[in-house]
């Protein structure tokens, strides 16, 4: 089997189920039980997906043997500097995701460069993120593919690292 990533807008029926299975697994990891669909669904209301297609985002969906398995999204940062009078240099990466019958099978990093190049089609030079100590096997993805620890650059109560790579 093989990966095949694509763009696609975040509210296609793949998509949103993608975005709800990332919302179930980082919300029953963060309460150390099974989220409840209220919990997910309040996750959803309002998350700013719609930010997550041209001209402010992009979002990608990644399918394996056929089947959605991936996503993620990247979003230019308004607060970033402006280049050459056009774009923000920096993107931030969001809902990366991997379900779990396909993981080990290469779809992150696939998923990852997917994303990379989405987000200088934006204009991007830097894409940056934050996570939780908790996701250990998201924080070893990005080290594997050169993103570096930096400093904190935003605040939450979910922001505890953050990672970025020079595009």
């Amino acid at each position: 089997m093989s990966w095949i990533m694509a763009a696609e807008q975040p509210d296609t029926p793949d998509a949103s189920l993608l975005r709800r299975d990332y919302y179930d697994e980082v919300a029953s990891r963060w309460y150390g039980r099974p989220a409840t669909a209220e919990e997910i669904a309040q996750g959803l209301t309002d998350d700013g997906a719609d930010r997550l297609r041209s001209p402010t985002g992009g979002f990608v969906v990644g399918r394996y043997g056929g089947r959605p398995a991936a996503c993620g999204g990247v979003l230019l940062c308004a607060e970033a500097p402006v280049i050459d009078g056009t774009a923000p240099a920096t993107a931030e990466l969001t809902r990366v995701y991997v379900r779990p019958f396909a993981r080990g099978t290469g779809g992150g990093a696939e998923l990852l460069s997917a994303l990379e190049d989405a987000a200088r089609r934006l204009g991007a030079r830097r894409l940056a993120l934050d996570t939780r100590h908790d996701l250990v096997e998201a924080r070893g993805l990005y080290a594997k593919h050169g993103y570096r620890e930096v400093e904190p650059y935003s605040e939450g109560p979910y922001s505890e690292r953050w990672f970025a790579k020079e595009l």
